[in-house]
């Protein structure tokens, strides 16, 4: 089905939208796209930023062009919170192969499947030590130098226990992790016997190499939240924690105390509106709703949403569709729409530590055209789209609706179903 009824332009075609051709002068020029504030201006791209932006019509074709007239134009999406190396494994028989091949394969296609919904880059969390040692960590590692170019994956490194005789070798194994590439480090401080001594371990870790901290947490707890918070802050590059779901159970006071705290040591939130995920390890038990996230916002946190899992153990139907969050978020009315996509946009960039984006020249060409005409619609209707990273374009969905012979269908001149 399509939200337009406009006739879709052919793939690779030089004035087609979408086509993949790189352009030979090195830059793309964007025809005719809609911006989130209304006007309607064609925009330059060129070595992976943007060049210039001007009323339509007025920047002249100088190699490739991507007519996106009907389409708004976006900071792209940033998938903040994945889980790719158990994607795609719900409808196995038995538990799902743990073999670098396969667990390539999974990243790779669950990387692909986020970048066409609009996920330029992305952080997926895996786990390490138990029988599968390092080796899922090394195929998430190969799988990201094979996207190369593509997109952006990084890669979070989750040990299970770090504290007590049973700690030390999942901390061996951690460091190891991040000298094999991880580039941030993990974990679960609810599933060790101590959760303050999981969370000063991997702090510790992390300030010795630099690497952000993105821990799993429920979140059910002020105290612990509260020691969190003291804890991690000041860290530099960063720390999150998610999804945090537990806090939306609180009585308000207490959630709007331990979000103040939060964001006075500039803890970042990652919520997963569509549910649990695996690194929690309470499959069959979806939250009902997500972390508070109008509350965490007025606070000043940080809030990024993700996805979580992909059709996985944890949720059998996971989409890992940023707008899908979005939307999510704006029908339970935790967001405006606009909000909600800043929250899976420039917030998720933010918390992935990445850089800045906005529909301006000097940005970087990080970039998502929806067909539509405002935020609202295309988070509620958002099936054609267009995906631009690092200036060309890497993945592009259309999709055509069609209707049978009805009175209605001459009354209101939509698109006839083609007789066969």
């Amino acid at each position: 089905m399509s939200d337009s009824s406009s006739p879709q332009p052919q793939p690779g075609k030089p004035g087609g939208a979408g086509g993949y051709a790189r352009p030979e002068s090195g830059a793309l020029v964007l025809c005719g796209a809609r911006l989130a504030d209304g006007r309607t201006v064609d925009v330059r791209l060129s070595g992976g930023r943007i060049e210039a932006v001007g009323t339509a019509g007025s920047l002249a074709p100088q190699g490739a062009r991507v007519d996106l007239v009907g389409y708004l134009l976006l900071p792209a999406p940033a998938e903040p919170h994945a889980h790719c190396d158990t994607a795609l494994t719900a409808d196995s028989d038995g538990p799902a192969s743990g073999s670098p091949e396969d667990v390539q394969r999974r990243t790779t296609e669950a990387a692909l499947l986020q970048l066409g919904h609009g996920a330029t880059a992305s952080r997926s969390h895996v786990r390490i030590g138990d029988v599968q040692g390092l080796r899922s960590l090394e195929a998430v590692l190969q799988a990201r130098r094979s996207l190369r170019g593509l997109a952006d994956l990084a890669a979070v490194a989750v040990p299970r226990v770090l504290t007590g005789v049973a700690g030390a070798d999942g901390l061996a194994m951690l460091r190891d992790a991040v000298k094999m590439g991880a580039s941030v480090i993990g974990g679960c401080p609810d599933l060790d016997p101590d959760p303050a001594g999981y969370v000063e371990t991997v702090l510790e870790l992390a300030g010795e190499h630099g690497c952000p901290v993105d821990l799993h947490t429920d979140g059910d707890d002020p105290a612990r939240l509260a020691r969190f918070a003291a804890m991690s802050g000041g860290l530099r590059p960063g720390v999150a924690l998610g999804p945090c779901a537990g806090m939306a159970r609180m009585p308000r006071s207490v959630a709007a105390r331990v979000a103040e705290q939060l964001a006075a040591a500039g803890v970042a939130v990652v919520c997963l509106p569509q549910g649990d995920c695996t690194g929690l390890e309470r499959y069959g038990s979806r939250v009902s709703r997500p972390a508070p996230v109008r509350l965490l916002r007025a606070a000043g946190v940080q809030v990024a949403a993700g996805s979580g899992a992909l059709r996985d153990v944890a949720n059998p139907v996971g989409r890992g569709d940023p707008l899908e969050a979005a939307y999510l978020l704006a029908s339970l009315g935790e967001a405006t729409p606009e909000a909600a996509y800043e929250t899976v946009s420039s917030a998720a960039r933010a918390t992935l530590s990445l850089p800045e984006v906005r529909v301006e020249a000097g940005f970087p060409a990080e970039l998502l055209a929806v067909r539509g005409e405002r935020i609202a619609g295309v988070l509620s209707l958002a099936y054609s789209r267009i995906v631009i990273h690092r200036g060309r374009v890497v993945a592009r969905t259309s999709a055509v609706r069609e209707y049978c012979d009805s009175a209605a269908e001459v009354a209101l001149e939509l698109p006839r179903q083609s007789q066969r």
